[in-house]
Protein backbone atom coordinates (compact mmCIF):
# COMPACT_ATOMS: atom_id res chain seq x y z
CA UNK A 1 0.00 0.00 0.00
CA UNK A 2 1.13 3.53 -0.78
CA UNK A 3 1.03 6.00 2.08
CA UNK A 4 0.25 9.68 1.75
CA UNK A 5 -0.87 12.59 3.91
CA UNK A 6 -4.65 13.03 4.18
CA UNK A 7 -5.58 16.71 4.45
CA UNK A 8 -8.93 15.90 6.09
CA UNK A 9 -7.67 13.39 8.70
CA UNK A 10 -4.41 15.36 9.24
CA UNK A 11 -2.47 12.06 9.37
CA UNK A 12 -0.51 9.72 7.11
CA UNK A 13 -2.89 7.09 5.74
CA UNK A 14 -2.85 4.25 3.22
CA UNK A 15 -4.15 5.13 -0.24
CA UNK A 16 -7.02 3.05 -1.58
CA UNK A 17 -7.17 2.53 -5.37
CA UNK A 18 -3.74 4.15 -5.83
CA UNK A 19 -2.64 4.57 -9.44
CA UNK A 20 0.52 5.98 -10.99
CA UNK A 21 0.09 9.11 -13.10
CA UNK A 22 2.06 12.01 -14.59
CA UNK A 23 1.71 15.70 -13.84
CA UNK A 24 1.56 18.34 -16.57
CA UNK A 25 5.30 19.00 -16.23
CA UNK A 26 6.14 15.29 -16.72
CA UNK A 27 6.94 14.36 -13.11
CA UNK A 28 5.60 11.13 -11.63
CA UNK A 29 2.79 11.18 -9.08
CA UNK A 30 0.35 8.84 -7.33
CA UNK A 31 -3.38 9.51 -7.05
CA UNK A 32 -5.82 7.69 -4.80
CA UNK A 33 -8.34 8.02 -1.98
CA UNK A 34 -7.99 7.88 1.80
CA UNK A 35 -8.81 4.44 3.19
CA UNK A 36 -10.61 6.01 6.18
CA UNK A 37 -12.56 9.06 4.95
CA UNK A 38 -12.48 8.58 1.13
CA UNK A 39 -10.97 12.02 0.48
CA UNK A 40 -8.87 12.33 -2.69
CA UNK A 41 -5.14 12.05 -2.01
CA UNK A 42 -2.13 13.04 -4.11
CA UNK A 43 1.57 12.26 -3.67
CA UNK A 44 4.53 13.44 -5.77
CA UNK A 45 6.94 10.63 -6.68
CA UNK A 46 6.86 7.13 -8.06
CA UNK A 47 4.66 4.37 -6.70
CA UNK A 48 6.53 1.86 -4.52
Amino acid sequence: MVQGYCMKCKEKRDMKDAEASKMANGRDCVKGTCSTCSTKMFKIGKMD
